[in-house]
C-alpha cells in the first residue's frame, strides 16, 4: 500500500485591484512537510488576464511568480528569505498579504505522489 503523505495547499491569486478583492488564480504552492518539499506551478494567461484587467503589467506578474518560485525552491541566491528552512519559506509564501500576488488560507489533504498531486490541483484550479 502506497504511503500516505499529507499535505497543504494554496490558490496563488493574481489580485489586480486590492480594493475590489477580484482575483484570478494563477497558481498552487504545495508543501509537505513529511518530505521536506514544496511543488509550485504557475500559469499566466497573458489574454484572460488583459480580459479582466486591461491595465495589467504582464512583465511584473511574471517577475513576481519567478519570485515565488526561486523561494519555494529555495534559491540561496534570492536573498534571506529564499534560505529559510523549507516550513518557513510555505509560511511566508502563504502569508496574508494585501498586494497584487496573494495565495488562498492553505488546505490539508493526503496524496501518494506529491507532484501528481500538485499538477492535479494545478489544472482544476488554474487551467
Amino acid at each position: 500500500m502506497p504511503e500516505k503523505i499529507l499535505y497543504e495547499y494554496a490558490v496563488i491569486r493574481y489580485v489586480p485591484k486590492v480594493e475590489r478583492e477580484e482575483f484570478i488564480n494563477v497558481g498552487i504552492v504545495l508543501y509537505a512537510k513529511q518530505h521536506n518539499s514544496i511543488h509550485l506551478h504557475y500559469h499566466v494567461d497573458q489574454a484572460r488576464i488583459e480580459a479582466f484587467s486591461p491595465e495589467a503589467d504582464i512583465e511584473a506578474l511574471n517577475a513576481h511568480l519567478e519570485s515565488f518560485k526561486h523561494i519555494a525552491a529555495g534559491d540561496k541566491t534570492c536573498g534571506l528569505i529564499a534560505q529559510m528552512d523549507t516550513a518557513s519559506r510555505f509560511r511566508w509564501l502563504t502569508a496574508v498579504r494585501s498586494s497584487v500576488i496573494q495565495t488562498s488560507r492553505p488546505h490539508p489533504g493526503f496524496s501518494t505522489n506529491l507532484e501528481a498531486t500538485a499538477q492535479k490541483l494545478f489544472e482544476e484550479v488554474v487551467l
